[in-house]
């Protein structure tokens, strides 16, 4: 596939087989997103790269526990992170002052690479509020992360369990051309 293929045909999944990427493809999409353009060219990042079903299931259990907390009684029950096999944690130094931009580089790089080895993904939020808590703490502790670290996203991977959505209509007037 093709660089223009995948941008224009990716799309987030939201329901996943229970079945392992294997490694080999797993490791390119990693790859990819640590070739992610980055300001002044820090790479400022740690990715965690959960296929423990055990911590996957911690960390769903923890996002839900925020998703609860904030959305209250408007939340959709259910696995925030639908089933997917894989959880990567993309966390950056907080004081840079790109950690943000640097991050969603990151998760964004690697969706497309996923898409185009045949992976679906998505991007789920709440990263920030999972890993500033004193569970998340425990947790970067464990895995040996060490430094001021800002949660940025969870790029989540798997094997689709049906047809990805069709793209929605793009909106019309969303471009302005200075010439």
């Amino acid at each position: 596939m093709d660089a223009m293929e995948a941008l224009l045909t990716r799309r987030s999944c939201r329901k996943y087989q229970d079945r392992p990427i294997e490694p080999e493809v797993l490791d390119r999409i990693v790859e990819a997103g640590l070739y992610a353009p980055t300001g002044g060219g820090k790479q400022p990042w740690k990715l965690v790269v959960v296929e423990d079903r055990e911590t996957r299931d911690r960390l769903s259990r923890m996002n839900d526990a925020v998703l609860t907390e904030t959305a209250g009684a408007s939340r959709r029950p259910g696995d925030p992170f639908y089933g997917a096999p894989v959880v990567i944690v993309v966390l950056t130094e907080r004081e840079r002052t790109t950690a943000v931009e640097d991050g969603a580089l990151v998760i964004g790089n690697m969706l497309l690479a996923a898409h185009a080895q045949g992976v679906a993904g998505c991007w789920v939020h709440r990263a920030r509020e999972m890993f500033d808590s004193d569970e998340g703490r425990e947790l970067l502790a464990k895995w040996g992360v060490e430094g001021d670290y800002v949660g940025v996203g969870n790029c989540i991977l798997g094997y689709a369990d049906g047809p990805l959505p069709a793209p929605a209509p793009r909106r019309e007037n969303t471009v302005v051309r200075v010439r």
